[in-house]
C-alpha cells in the first residue's frame, strides 16, 4: 500500500503522487507571533512532522515550508496593550515559538519565511489579479472579488450566498464578502509602500505570497489547522487560483486540542502554555501524548490522559533502556514491522502505528525475558525505527541526554532489580505467592512499580 492522505478539498481519501518523484513539498500554516505558544498551536507542527519524517524515510527531498505571520491586527492590539514596538513584540514570540518547536523535536523546516519580508512578492500577485479582474483597489485598500471567480468556495463547501467571513461594507467596495488583499496605512501603524497607496497586508495574501514564493506556481500539500479551512485556506486558494497558479494539489488539516469541549484558544483562556506543560512532563512524554492520537481527531485535554500516555511511553523507554543494558548500543536500522507501514500509509493512521509499536515492545520484553538476544536486539531496532518516525525514540540524543553517571547507575539498578524480579518469578512458579507478593512489596517500598504482563513482569520508576 503507497500513501493515502485525506484531502480537504475533494473530501476523500487520495493516493498521494508528488509532482516530482521522490521529492515531496509542503506548505504549513504556521504561528501568528501575538502570544506565548500553547499544545493546541504547536500540535499542527507536530503532525506535520511526522508526515514529514515518513516522507523521508526512504530518502524522499522533503520541503517544508512553515511561515511566520508576524504582522497582524492581533499583534499590533498587543504590542499597543503592552506598550511594546510591533517588531519587538513579534520577534519575541516567534523566538518563543521556535524554542517550543525545537523543544519537542520538531525538525527544523526548510524555509520559515516571514511575512514582513515578502511585500513586494504580495504586490506582484495583487497585480496580477488586479490585470485580470479578480481584485480591485479603493482608496488605498485591495479588495479580492469573490464574484469573478466561479470556483470560490470549492475547498470549504461554502455557497457564496452563505458566506460570512467578518468582511463589512465600506464606501467603494463592490460586495461585503470581498476580503481584504491590501490594508491601506493608519496613523501609527507600519507601512509599505504599493502603486496603490501604503500600507500592509492583509492574512490571506500573505501564505499566498510565502507559499509560491518557495514552492512554485504548484505544490503538494498545504497543510494547517481544521479552523483555517474557512476563510483563510479557501481565500487562499481563491486568489492564488484566480492569479492562474494552480496551488496546493492535496489539503491536510489537524484537528484542535480542546478543553472542556471548547477549542484551546487564548481568546477563550483556556490555553495550556508550553512552558507550563513542560514544569509537569517531559518533552518527549509530552510530543507522544500530541502525536499518538490522529491528526483528525480532536484531543480533549486532561491530566488523566497527558498522565496515561506518560505511563505508556515510559513502556517503550523501558525497554530500550534495558536492551541496552543486557545488548549493548542498538542501532537505528532494521525494518519497521508491517502493521506499522500500514497504519501510516492510512492517512497517518498514528492510534494504529502506536498499537503496532507497543506490540513489539511486548515482543522484545519476552524475548529478553527468555534470554533471547537476537530477538531481543531485532524488536528494538524495530521500536527505534517505529518510534524515530513519531519523533519520541527514546534513544535519539535528542531526548537521551543522561550523564555517564546516570547510566552507570541506571545499569546498576537494573542488574539489582532483575535478579529481585528473577527471583519473584520463581516464587511464582512454586505457588509460594507470599514470598512473591513480599518481593514486590519490598521493590514498592524502594520506588519501583511491577506490572505483570503476558511479556513477563516490567518494572519503572514509581511517580511520587
Amino acid at each position: 500500500m503507497s500513501l493515502h492522505i485525506y484531502d480537504t478539498a475533494s473530501r476523500s481519501m487520495r493516493e498521494f503522487h508528488p509532482q516530482v518523484n521522490g521529492t515531496a513539498s509542503i506548505y504549513v500554516c504556521g504561528a501568528t507571533v501575538q502570544g506565548v505558544p500553547h499544545i493546541g498551536h504547536v500540535r499542527s507542527g507536530l503532525n506535520f512532522d511526522v508526515l514529514r519524517r515518513w516522507l523521508a524515510r526512504d530518502g524522499a527531498d522533503v520541503t517544508l515550508v512553515r511561515n511566520v505571520t508576524d504582522i497582524d491586527d492581533k499583534i499590533l492590539t498587543k504590542a499597543a496593550d503592552h506598550g511594546r514596538p510591533w517588531w519587538e513584540w513579534a520577534y519575541t514570540h516567534e523566538r518563543a515559538f521556535e524554542d517550543a518547536y525545537d523543544a519537542l523535536g520538531c525538525l527544523p523546516p526548510s524555509y520559515a519565511p516571514r511575512a514582513t519580508g515578502h511585500v513586494t512578492q504580495m504586490v506582484e500577485l495583487m497585480q496580477r489579479l488586479i490585470d485580470k479582474g479578480h481584485a480591485y483597489d479603493v482608496d488605498g485598500d485591495v479588495y479580492f472579488d469573490v464574484r469573478s471567480f466561479p470556483e470560490y468556495g470549492a475547498l470549504s463547501g461554502q455557497k457564496l450566498d452563505a458566506v460570512e467571513q467578518g468582511e463589512t461594507a465600506v464606501r467603494g467596495k463592490r460586495d461585503p464578502r470581498d476580503f481584504t488583499l491590501w490594508k491601506a496605512a493608519k496613523p501609527g501603524e507600519p507601512s509599505w509602500p504599493t502603486p496603490w497607496g501604503d500600507g500592509r497586508p492583509g492574512w490571506h495574501l500573505e501564505c499566498s505570497a510565502m507559499a509560491t514564493t518557495y514552492l512554485g506556481g504548484t505544490f503538494d500539500i498545504h497543510g494547517g489547522g481544521l479552523d483555517l479551512i474557512f476563510p483563510h485556506h479557501e481565500n487562499e486558494q481563491a486568489q492564488s487560483r484566480a492569479a492562474g497558479d494552480g496551488f496546493a494539489n492535496y489539503w491536510m488539516h489537524n484537528y484542535w486540542v480542546t478543553l472542556s469541549g471548547e477549542k484551546m484558544a487564548k481568546s477563550l483562556g483556556n490555553t495550556v502554555s508550553i512552558p507550563a506543560m513542560l514544569d509537569k512532563v517531559r518533552a518527549q512524554e509530552l510530543r507522544y501524548y500530541l502525536v499518538a492520537p490522529h491528526y483528525r481527531s480532536h484531543i480533549e485535554y486532561s491530566e488523566d490522559a497527558l498522565q496515561e500516555a506518560v505511563t505508556a511511553y515510559g513502556r517503550v523507554e523501558s525497554f530500550l533502556r534495558r536492551a541496552v543494558e543486557r545488548l549493548g548500543p542498538v542501532e537505528l536500522r532494521g525494518d519497521m514491522c508491517p502493521d506499522f507501514v500500514v497504519a501510516m500509509d492510512n492517512d497517518l493512521n498514528t492510534p494504529q502505528a502506536v498499537a503496532a509499536l507497543h506490540n513489539k515492545v511486548r515482543q522484545g520484553n519476552t524475548a529478553l525475558a527468555d534470554g533471547d538476544d537476537d530477538t531481543a536486539r531485532s524488536a528494538a531496532e524495530c521500536v527505534r525505527r517505529m518510534a524515530d518516525i513519531l519523533g519520541v525514540d527514546p534513544l535519539s540524543p535528542k531526548w537521551n541526554d543522561a550523564s555517564p553517571a546516570d547510566l552507570g547507575m541506571r545499569q546498576a539498578l537494573t542488574t539489582l532489580v532483575d535478579r529481585l524480579l528473577a527471583e519473584r518469578q520463581e516464587a511464582r512458579k512454586n505457588k509460594d505467592f507470599a514470598r512473591s507478593d513480599a518481593l514486590r512489596d519490598q521493590l514498592y517500598d524502594a520506588g519501583i512499580a511491577v506490572e505483570d504482563t503476558p511479556g513477563g513482569p516490567q518494572w519503572t520508576l514509581k511517580d511520587d
